[in-house]
């Protein structure tokens, strides 16, 4: 009976608190989230003050205030959750588009599965998670100012301009409407002066002048944080001008916090703080260089190290707990306007269930901005669109059949990937015979040939292999999970678990098989992984890639006697990101040219899907084919193998497509000048190989057009570790492009006319231009009007030419439009040495029309041009 009554007393005195707490002014909603937030935080002790600055913050149960990670991602779609999202093509990709209403109505849809997402998470406990918040670190509005960064692929393109729009209206889209509460939190990132080299990116010292900096580097920025009210900032690993970016007095306090009064939250890049002493070198230790992030703005830290050192700084007086609190207060006022105070009855993104996911209204966008992305680079003699009268096609190539390349990085996993060889087989069905063959590698033709050895497998006698997994990275202790498994080949998205009660992350697996030989025979095993795994036979180590291997394949080989036994161990873990490991069998050759053209020589087109993919160019990763590096890229051409597949599929006489996937410019001079069809599909989402068969085949007429520069080699590049801007992008390249920016043909003609302007303008006042354009083709189609201003003036600072607007429309063959642009006067001015915006009194010229001014199209009239003086 006592034991009963002191349960009882304890129950109760639960009770008691929980009833106490949510009398705090903390929980009223009535009252204004800065007095609820600061009430909040004077109920935090020191360490816990500390313990919410980390991005995996715990719940403060004496508070009611529950576990939060603020790490989660949303480049375009959903990404690294446990659940079946919807997948949209690559930012480059919807770059590509030229459509803000597309990207704003991506954002809104990802927002909305996001809030699903968070909503089951909330109900089954799971806040605490990684990949199931509300604060998404989106959109990467850095500028793409050399193509062989690896993280391009994740932006909008070289253009400050166009970056702007299309981040700002990721941001509407993604934030919501709601005057109280966020649908979802947006995050520009990486802040500032940021794109690459990847493998120097946690020491590299950016060093710019005022001018590049404000010309190029930081408009997209202060347009998400002045205007379009972005909720975070993320501060970049890389230094300026000698201090940590998150560190940086001229970015985080004068620029950000000053000049554009941003009152959001600012994370750190994951780990950057630890960059401070370790790589920079700049401050002494982990301690002060948390002091110093926290006093520079810096709010969270991703990464969960060394800001728990906040504690020893306070108490050595190099930071005050005030100071503190001002972090504090920012980072609870997002979480109260995500709505995680109130009563679910307040916030209108509750009630969303798991239903929007994947919904048929979110998969008909993401075909639909597929379709929009695709660029057709050359149409000679009307090659494309295919006539559908055709009964043979040859498909060659190493993306074919790729599905990690259609879904780029930062990726969610939908629950069907449309690869170009099953979006031609769904469109043509049983009346067109496809031929398909992988024929190549990206960069070799060494084949590895893959053969079904999982019959051969067998553990305790039972067919199949033995698999642990262990919630840990050092399969410390017993195993948390055995199952059997009927192969070792898997790939895990960000947010997926391996097996039941396994982590999404931090993870480590072993499988154990005997393979009984059953030929004697020369076998290649081919293993990869995201992570660390290694490989033994008969207990002898035989591959060691236990260092952090992203992606990276190595093979071995095993000579093997006919029913002889083999046993075979693979062990790995995974830390962060997407899980993979994969071990296969078979036997290396080339294909043999002559053959496949044999095979292939009654076909009435051949298709070859090249280009390159995620898994070469990306984030930091350890790759180091021919042409790559880190994740980067040593040269901008095509992999010279790929240009001899094209070179032999060219002589068979048969009319040749190109079909390019790729996050970045690729220089492809001689299929420009050799190849009748080409086109550029980047990494276009789960609906890619939907969309790419539409194009071939005239379902859907293409405009997307060039969000970069496609130079013609690597000596049109200049340093890829300079970040001055002079002869780079389409500003301020005066070498003649292989495909200009903002190119790209269609299967209509377009013509403009009626563009007129005053001889002289008022400085200071807005300009309003106007232009008819008409779709004068038998097909209906879509153009991207693009108005440049440039300055021709004394002014030493002015970029060749400049984007100040643009628009996508639709017209029926044999429409006309009138189109119309406002331009205010920060849009005719330009940016001073010392980094001003001034408006110079000088003769400017204004061009619209379908591409930059004096660069041929074969699919729209020249652009027009008119001077008229700022006076």
């Amino acid at each position: 009976m006592k034991k009963l009554a002191a349960i009882f007393l304890l129950l109760s005195a639960s009770q008691i608190q929980a009833q106490e707490y949510k009398t705090y002014p903390m929980w009223d909603h009535k009252l204004p989230t800065t007095t609820r937030v600061r009430d909040l935080i004077s109920r935090l002790t020191l360490e816990e003050k500390v313990a919410q600055m980390l991005n995996a913050a715990p719940a403060v149960e004496k508070l009611g205030i529950p576990a939060y990670d603020w790490w989660n991602e949303v480049l375009h779609g959903v990404a690294r959750t446990p659940f079946k999202v919807t997948v949209f093509p690559q930012a480059i990709g919807m770059a590509a588009t030229w459509d803000t209403s597309s990207l704003f109505t991506m954002a809104k849809y990802a927002a909305t599965e996001g809030r699903a997402i968070n909503n089951i998470a909330i109900k089954k406990n799971r806040t605490r998670e990684r990949y199931l918040g509300l604060t998404y670190w989106t959109p990467n509005i850095n500028i793409f100012r050399d193509p062989r960064w690896g993280r391009g692929q994740e932006t909008y393109g070289e253009d400050p301009f166009l970056t702007a729009m299309l981040g700002s209206a990721f941001v509407h889209g993604l934030q919501g409407d709601d005057p109280r509460y966020l649908q979802a939190a947006a995050c520009a990132k990486h802040y500032a002066v940021h794109s690459g080299p990847e493998p120097s990116r946690h020491s590299f010292n950016a060093n710019v002048s005022a001018y590049d900096l404000w010309d190029t580097y930081l408009p997209a920025f202060k347009e998400l944080i002045t205007n379009a009210k972005v909720a975070g900032v993320m501060c970049a690993y890389n230094a300026f001008r000698d201090q940590p970016c998150c560190a940086s007095d001229l970015l985080m306090n004068d620029i950000l916090r000053n000049q554009w009064q941003f009152n959001g939250y600012v994370t750190s890049d994951c780990w950057a703080i630890d960059d401070f002493f370790k790589y920079h070198k700049t401050h002494k230790d982990a301690t002060v260089s948390a002091a110093d992030a926290v006093l520079h703005g810096t709010d969270v830290e991703c990464g969960v190290s060394v800001y728990k050192t906040l504690v020893d700084a306070v108490k050595q007086n190099i930071i005050t707990e005030k100071q503190l609190d001002v972090s504090l207060e920012r980072l609870f006022t997002i979480r109260y306007r995500l709505g995680q105070f109130d009563p679910p009855s307040m916030v209108p993104y509750t009630q969303i269930d798991e239903s929007v996911l994947e919904s048929e209204t979110h998969k008909a966008h993401s075909l639909k901005m597929a379709q929009q992305s695709i660029v057709l680079l050359k149409n000679q003699n009307n090659t494309l669109p295919l006539k559908r009268s055709i009964k043979k096609i040859a498909l060659i190539g190493p993306n074919a059949d790729n599905p990690i390349a259609v879904l780029g990085n930062y990726n969610g996993m939908p629950s069907e990937i449309i690869t170009v060889l099953k979006g031609l087989q769904r469109k043509l069905g049983n009346d067109v015979e496809i031929i398909y063959e992988k024929a190549v590698n990206f960069t070799d033709d060494s084949l590895l040939i893959f053969e079904d050895l999982s019959s051969f497998y067998s553990t305790d006698g039972k067919p199949g292999v033995k698999a642990e997994y262990w919630n840990n990275e050092k399969m410390e202790g017993s195993p948390d999970m055995t199952i059997t498994e009927k192969d070792i080949h898997h790939y895990w998205p960000e947010g997926q678990s391996p097996a039941t009660g396994i982590n999404t992350i931090h993870f480590s697996a072993r499988y154990t098989t005997v393979y009984t030989a059953r030929e004697t025979e020369a076998l290649q095993f081919e293993a990869s992984g995201d992570d660390g795994y290694r490989i033994f036979i008969n207990d002898e180590l035989k591959l060691d890639a236990w260092e952090r291997n992203r992606w990276g394949a190595r093979k071995l080989s095993l000579e093997t006697e006919k029913g002889k036994q083999y046993r075979i161990r693979v062990e790995m873990y995974q830390g962060e990101g997407n899980a993979a490991i994969q071990f296969k069998a078979g036997k290396t050759g080339r294909t043999n040219i002559a053959a496949l053209k044999e095979r292939i020589k009654d076909a009435d087109v051949i298709l070859f899907a090249g280009g390159i993919s995620p898994q070469l160019e990306g984030e930091e990763m350890k790759v180091d084919y021919p042409g790559f590096n880190g994740g980067d890229r040593t040269s901008i051409m095509l992999p010279a193998i790929q240009t001899k597949y094209l070179q032999e599929l060219k002589s068979t006489g048969k009319p040749v497509v190109f079909i390019m996937m790729t996050g970045s410019a690729i220089a492809i001079p001689w299929e420009d000048q050799n190849i009748p069809g080409i086109i550029n599909a980047w990494y276009g989402g789960q609906h890619a190989g939907t969309a790419i068969a539409d194009v071939l085949f005239g379902d859907y007429n293409p405009a997307g057009r060039l969000p970069v520069t496609f130079y013609a080699s690597d000596k049109d590049l200049p340093d890829f570790n300079s970040y001055e801007m002079k002869g780079r992008t389409y500003r301020y390249f005066n070498g003649k492009p292989l495909y200009p920016f903002g190119y790209g043909l269609s299967y209509s003609n377009f013509t403009y006319d009626g563009f007129a302007l005053p001889a002289t303008h008022g400085k200071g006042k807005a300009l309003t231009v106007k232009v008819r354009v008409s779709n004068i083709g038998k097909m209906d189609g879509e153009e991207v009007v693009q108005l440049y201003v440039s300055h021709t003036g004394k002014t030493e600072t002015a970029p060749l030419r400049a984007l100040k607007g643009f628009q996508r429309i639709a017209l029926k063959a044999g429409e006309s439009r009138m189109v119309e642009f406002t331009l205010s006067p920060d849009m005719l001015s330009v940016v001073s040495k010392d980094g001003k915006l001034v408006q110079p009194a000088e003769k400017i010229w204004v061009s619209i029309g379908g591409g930059q001014p004096a660069v041929k199209n074969k699919t729209t009239s020249l652009v027009l041009s008119k001077s008229l003086s700022i006076q």
